[in-house]
């Protein structure tokens, strides 16, 4: 079973992180998508930013979920989420109107809600007492796949054109036949014990939510623009598609290894420690990559790319670390305000893009993530009390 002495399952934790990645191909695709959507329909930034509400708000009903997950064996979605997503995302360049494009965004999203949810719950039953590391080796799996989308998207256009793109969306059906062969020889424990009242896991995270909804809206306020925009940025400023798709296959990649490296790290130095030092740090590269000379430009995207997406596993380890015994409707809650503030801030950056440029616009959102510090200081001590239900 590969299981360590403190409940590491080694094999369960790489399938999840392999179907992580199956599916976060296909839902990178929409940034590649955006500069050919807004010349298709002749749309401004704002109007394209829309697209990333519809594809999250299927994440309203994630504390739901998770609230089903806990109480069931239902971990289907991590089954077939690849293929459902990859479907909707292929047929996009195919959509004929807005509103076409807008219900295979939904349908996409809700796939991903259920994927996301369902998810990092097998993968925090799998980890035993290194939940951290569980965490950062399924994050890295998605922030894989965000490196490789880009750049499958870019060749399924050149080689079927936008609007004929849809045949690659097989590799996601192919993920999930694997995936469930992969499935069919594992057990995963996913109903909760005991099953505690509904309002356990606010109780138990009432300390910590306010603090980690702050650090999440400062972080996403300069991630979610980059990953949607970075593409449609370039574009802008003269660069080909393909440039645009690499710039954002090189900040995913390196987010992988930032990714791999901040959970396991916090295991060791601290929640509070690495994400104090390493959101100031995010801030301060990405305003020295929008203003740096095109020589720097890409060694600065990668080092930023490092640094911000090391942040998402330590913030999924807080709240495994504090939702006893039921992590499914925890994660859910965290998963939901994620989403919803990676839309809200997704509109604003494209609205403040309209008004003042997309370098001004990204710069703002630099600045504004220097204020994720503070929150920092207010979770609570130590990082690890919870550890007991792991």
């Amino acid at each position: 079973m590969n299981q360590s002495d403190d409940g590491f399952q080694l094999r369960k934790i790489l399938v999840l992180a392999g179907g992580h990645f199956s599916h976060d191909i296909f839902s990178s695709f929409l940034a590649v998508f955006l500069p050919l959507l807004i010349d298709k329909f002749s749309l401004s930034i704002a109007l394209a930013g829309m697209f990333t509400v519809v594809f999250r708000s299927p994440s309203l009903l994630n504390p739901l979920l998770g609230l089903i997950f806990d109480r069931s064996h239902f971990y289907y979605p991590a089954i077939w989420g690849p293929a459902i997503t990859a479907a909707a995302m292929s047929l996009i360049g195919a959509a004929h109107s807005y509103a076409m494009v807008c219900i295979l965004l939904l349908l996409a999203g809700i796939s991903a809600s259920m994927f996301h949810v369902v998810s990092p719950v097998m993968v925090a039953r799998a980890a035993g007492a290194r939940v951290g590391q569980g965490m950062s080796f399924w994050m890295t799996g998605g922030e894989t796949a965000r490196f490789v989308g880009p750049v499958l998207g870019v060749w399924a256009i050149s080689f079927w054109g936008f609007e004929g793109c849809y045949p690659v969306m097989f590799l996601g059906l192919l993920a999930s036949l694997f995936l469930r062969v992969q499935f069919k020889g594992l057990h995963f424990d996913m109903a909760a014990k005991p099953k505690t009242p509904v309002s356990t896991p606010a109780q138990s995270m009432s300390r910590v939510m306010f603090p980690l909804t702050g650090i999440m809206f400062t972080v996403l306020l300069m991630t979610a623009p980059l990953a949607a925009f970075l593409p449609t940025f370039m574009v802008m400023s003269g660069k080909g598609l393909w440039q645009g798709g690499a710039a954002l296959a090189l900040l995913e990649g390196a987010g992988a290894i930032g990714t791999l490296t901040g959970g396991t790290l916090s295991d060791r130095l601290g929640r509070r420690r690495m994400l104090a030092a390493v959101i100031p740090l995010s801030a301060i590269l990405m305003l020295a990559f929008l203003y740096a000379p095109d020589w720097l430009a890409i060694p600065l995207l990668v080092v930023l790319g490092f640094t911000l997406f090391s942040i998402a596993p330590i913030e999924l380890a807080i709240v495994q670390d504090q939702c006893g015994h039921q992590r499914g409707t925890a994660n859910g809650l965290y998963m939901g305000i994620s989403f919803i503030i990676t839309a809200f801030v997704t509109v604003l950056a494209g609205w403040l893009s309209d008004q003042i440029g997309m370098q001004s616009a990204l710069a703002v959102c630099a600045m504004v993530g220097l204020l994720g510090t503070p929150f920092v200081l207010m979770l609570p001590r130590p990082d690890m009390q919870m550890q007991k239900w792991s």
